[in-house]
């Protein structure tokens, strides 16, 4: 099975992607981590990314292609991925297209503006290790300290209300057109992303994927 989470920033993507990842046992291709960790491995494409990271510009839609490709190449993904944070906008998703990457389903998680706003301002990270946590919806054993591995968490920047409304700009220009772009395929689904629990939104997307086998 092969899959896309689309929803705006803060709808829950990562933490869905995370659960369906284990019961559909299929790795997540989180673009940011396979960029980092090309740059880390220092593969061809790896440095080209780093040359336009370094010069603080946007890593070109060819180069994001490019390592994507190299990931979905490997051996744990022939049975499936959950791309995660890619395509953004229709441009990459012709990309996708061009170079033979096609999706199974593609799944929208559906929020307000308002309520995202309201969860962003309530998430956490442990500085250390990266893992999330939410202190309505998932919130840790001890308050400020990370479950996994004892670090601090923080408040990123880009949670706070401010910048989250600018985000939400970005995402309605620029990646909320893809639903128009998969609905033409046959392959969308569009799942509420405020059905009360994380595990009740799971439910309902797995519900969705049977449904469109």
């Amino acid at each position: 099975m092969k899959m896309i989470l689309l929803g705006p920033p803060g709808a829950g993507k990562g933490t869905q992607a995370e659960i369906l990842s284990r019961d559909l046992n299929i790795p997540t291709i989180s673009t940011g981590n396979i960029l980092r960790a090309a740059v880390k491995a220092g593969t061809p494409i790896g440095l080209k990314a780093k040359s336009f990271m370094d010069a603080g510009k946007l890593v070109p839609d060819e180069v994001i292609i490019g390592i994507i490709q190299e990931r979905l190449a490997e051996a744990d993904c022939k049975n499936g991925f959950i791309l995660d944070g890619v395509p953004r906008t229709i441009a990459q998703a012709e990309a996708l297209e061009q170079h033979g990457i096609t999706f199974d389903h593609v799944i929208s998680l559906e929020i307000s503006d308002e309520a995202i706003v309201k969860r962003m301002d309530g998430r956490r990270v442990c500085a250390h290790c990266g893992a999330p946590f939410h202190v309505e919806s998932k919130p840790p054993k001890a308050a400020g300290v990370c479950d996994l591995c004892g670090g601090e968490l923080m408040e990123r920047d880009d949670d706070k209300p401010e910048t989250v409304r600018a985000r939400l700009e970005v995402y309605h220009q620029e990646t909320e057109p893809l639903k128009e772009f998969y609905l033409k395929r046959g392959t969308l689904d569009v799942v509420p992303g405020d059905l009360g629990t994380i595990e009740d939104t799971t439910r309902a997307i797995e519900k969705a994927l049977e449904a469109s086998h």
